[in-house]
């Protein structure tokens, strides 16, 4: 099965190997939530890491990373409201970030009673942001990978940043993902044809859900964005108040130019910190899943 492809060589004894098999096996559910049904998978043992995906991933973006951080935590990755398996009960009805955090609260009380650990990445490092503001105390650490939260930007900044998203739009209505790929690819930095990545990765081909995905995100979340209102400090106060710790993080190789490495660096600015560099650029859990593994666990303390 794909979800397999780049598990770590599984241990010589019986125990252990069933011990293993143990920690990488995913269950797969469903949670009713106000206007929608989410789609979400649990794997492995230890402390609750929930992983918010960016762009349109789902549940399965991040396929060759989880296996590499069963052995330390309870990973959950599930499909935002909208995406894939993710039901909407009403399609036309528009998607918040609001929505959006409360979300990641009902997810995370179906599968602990404690603070959890989560890191968000782009999309889903803005959601985490919102989490921490509208549920203080529910995440005990935020790891906020170049969140695209133009909020956090100067005014000029800010000003770029919502027209880039309203390029993609506009390039999207006009041409659909021909026309929106490259206006991706130039707001973030990517280039697909030449950007490096770790071996042996799980194909992800462009199938008709990704297609489905990428309309979803472009054509509705987008509107998410940049219609929230949410005070960039207040994340910060509740964090202060709760006792939840904020890492802001940027890719390694993702251009300073990239609006939402300058998001990070904003956090970061705002926090009083530096911020922690991951491996690649804003795809870099994606592309390269084991060194991901490795910055998640020594920043977890794992």
């Amino acid at each position: 099965m794909a979800h397999q492809q780049g598990v770590p060589t599984m241990p010589t004894t019986a125990a252990a190997a069933s011990t293993a098999a143990a920690s990488t096996a995913i269950a797969t559910r469903t949670l009713a939530v106000p206007g929608a049904t989410l789609h979400f998978q649990v794997a492995g043992r230890g402390p609750v890491l929930l992983l918010s995906q960016s762009g349109e991933g789902d549940a399965d973006r991040t396929v060759d990373l989880v296996p590499r951080l069963t052995d330390t935590f309870t990973v959950v990755t599930y499909d935002r409201r909208g995406l894939s398996r993710s039901t909407l009960d009403d399609p036309d009805r528009p998607v918040t970030m609001a929505e959006h955090a409360d979300d990641v609260a009902r997810l995370l009380a179906e599968v602990t009673d404690g603070p959890a650990l989560m890191a968000g990445f782009s999309m889903g490092a803005a959601i985490g942001l919102q989490t921490v503001a509208r549920h203080p105390g529910l995440l005990s650490t935020l790891i906020a990978h170049e969140p695209v939260m133009p909020n956090l930007l100067a005014e000029a900044d800010r000003a770029e940043h919502l027209a880039e998203l309203a390029a993609i739009r506009n390039a999207y209505a006009a041409g659909g993902l021909p026309a929106a790929f490259p206006a991706i690819a130039r707001h973030l930095g990517i280039d697909p044809a030449h950007d490096e990545t770790e071996g042996d990765l799980t194909p992800q081909p462009l199938t008709p859900r990704r297609q489905a995905n990428f309309g979803f995100f472009i054509g509705t979340e987008f509107t998410a964005v940049t219609t929230d209102d949410l005070d960039p400090a207040e994340p910060l106060r509740a964090a202060a108040r709760a006792g939840t710790r904020i890492i802001a993080a940027t890719g390694r190789t993702t251009r300073p130019t990239v609006h939402t490495y300058r998001c990070a660096l904003a956090l970061a600015a705002r926090l009083g910190t530096e911020p922690v560099e991951f491996p690649g650029g804003h795809n870099g859990n994606t592309a390269f899943p084991r060194a991901t593994a490795r910055t998640l666990k020594t920043l977890l303390g794992r």
